[in-house]
């Protein structure tokens, strides 16, 4: 019976985020109990599960890995400690026929700027030269040479906002069964192209991005056609090869894959001026936001923990009060000492505490404030989008006039409701709403709120790539840089 390796390594991270990432971050399963786990959720292994469960194959799990949210450069300890049982775990599985590895794209580590490359190659010397290996990346993911050459296909999500994890894994595990049943031989082609992209254009489903992703999808649906994608890098991620790319996998046709991925490529470059989000200043947000009456929603994407941030920001906080700002705002952050103080006051309790800057207070001058305690928990509840299970730590929900404050001992994604929600706090019933993401589905803020701003806040995800400070990426690169001509050439593979 043909024997299908399945591991999982998983984490987004900002360099420019100073707290650095831990082992303790990352939630871990080994042999069946990922399969178990993935079994339950809709994202990229749970999807490839159900296409290799209609098939007479024996999976043979390893180690599973995936962060809780997006943090800063993973510590040299904690990778090693990471890459070894994930290495470990590949060995003791034996001879297989074939490997599945979700990965993320855009970890970095302290000593190790290219993490997924060094599993892969690490993992291609234990498996051999002849296991075909597929990957499933993010298409924030950084593509570099390694994972290219220590890889036998790359697979990429299609939307943004990602909601296509499990298609990608079905997609992922599809190829690699007609690599194995049908004798297919992949060849890629990338092309690289030097730009950094953030903003409405890149929503797949309404931007100007959306045209290379169905243009991707017309090649995957041809007969020789495999796998084809665009990858965007992470901005926040300062590697070497930090960038974006075209990718087109075929059925051993080099001159369609070289073709077809210069074509992306410059329907790609058409538009990446335009891939730049639109900022308003934080004294003009706020101002915005009093002379709206109904509900203010400020997109703080420069403190997004879904891409790496801290979360402690109370830049928007800060504000609020300086502008005496009259009616009810909730807002998140990540604050252990604040949360801690409501911990010992308990529930009614008034506390005299610092809000923001526990964790980044060099970017967030902590901010003292005197709040009632409305509500406190352990921080464990299902993510609206994909019902995972999420943890804050203890969390504490914070009145200080009209504003509410959920704060967190530990940073969660933010690119939903569900931090809000399960702490009893509805956002249509507030005047300002804060959201910690660059982009959330439309239902969830944008088609009922009366007026969303994409704030020009400080953070370590600043959509504002030019002040973040790139010291590591390859140059010239856009908008950093100007690009006064750029051609488009694949590499093979």
């Amino acid at each position: 019976m043909t024997r299908i390796l399945i591991t999982e390594c998983k984490q987004e991270v900002s360099s420019f985020n100073p707290v650095a990432s831990h082992y303790d971050d990352f939630v871990t399963y080994h042999g069946q109990q990922h399969l178990e786990y993935h079994r339950t959720v809709r994202d990229e292994v749970g999807g490839a599960l159900a296409v290799f469960d209609t098939t007479d194959v024996e999976l043979v799990p390893a180690f599973g890995a995936r962060a809780m949210t997006s943090g800063g450069t993973l510590d040299h300890a904690s990778f090693e400690q990471l890459s070894g049982e994930f290495l470990e775990s590949v060995a003791r599985a034996g001879s297989v026929d074939a490997a599945y590895f979700c990965l993320h794209g855009a970890m970095s580590a302290e000593q190790e700027s290219d993490p997924e490359g060094f599993l892969l190659q690490r993992a291609r010397e234990i498996l051999g030269d002849t296991v075909p290996i597929i990957v499933s990346l993010d298409l924030h993911g950084i593509l570099t040479d390694r994972m290219l050459r220590f890889s036998d296909a790359v697979v990429i999500y299609h939307t943004y906002p990602h909601v296509d994890f499990y298609e990608t894994g079905q997609r992922a595990a599809r190829l690699l069964m007609r690599v194995i049943r049908d004798g297919v031989q992949p060849v890629t082609a990338r092309v690289k192209i030097p730009a950094l992209v953030r903003g409405d254009e890149l929503i797949t489903e309404t931007g100007l991005f959306g045209s290379c992703i169905r243009q991707a999808q017309q090649i995957e649906a041809q007969p020789w056609g495999l796998s084809a994608g665009m990858l965007i890098g992470n901005p926040f991620t300062d590697v070497p090869e930090l960038r974006s790319n075209s990718l087109v996998v075929t059925d051993g046709d080099e001159a369609a894959a070289r073709q077809q991925a210069v074509a992306m490529a410059e329907l790609f470059w058409q538009h990446h001026e335009q891939m730049q989000v639109p900022l308003t200043s934080l004294s003009e947000s706020i101002r915005l936001a009093h002379e709206t009456a109904g509900t203010t929603v400020l997109m703080d994407a420069a403190d997004a923990t879904s891409s790496g941030a801290s979360g402690d920001s109370n830049a928007i906080l800060r504000e609020l009060v300086t502008s005496e700002y009259p009616r009810r705002a909730l807002l998140p952050i990540v604050d252990p000492p604040a949360v801690e103080r409501a911990l010992q006051a308990g529930i009614g309790g008034t506390i005299r505490t610092t809000l923001g800057g526990a964790l980044d207070p060099g970017r967030f001058p902590p901010f003292e404030r005197e709040c009632v305690v409305r509500l406190l928990s352990d921080g464990r509840f299902l993510s609206e989008s994909f019902r995972q299970p999420w943890n804050s730590g203890p969390t504490a929900v914070l009145e200080s006039g009209g504003l509410t404050v959920v704060a967190s001992t530990t940073a969660v994604s933010l690119y939903d409701r569900s931090f809000f929600l399960a702490h009893g706090q509805n956002p249509q019933h507030f005047d300002l709403v804060v959201v910690k993401s660059p982009h959330c589905e439309p239902h969830m803020f944008a088609d009922w709120c009366d007026r969303l701003v994409n704030v020009d806040a400080p953070g370590a995800t600043s959509a504002n790539v030019r002040a973040l400070g790139h010291v590591v990426c390859e140059r010239p690169i856009f908008p950093l840089d100007e690009i006064p001509q750029y051609q488009p050439s694949a590499d093979l593979f």
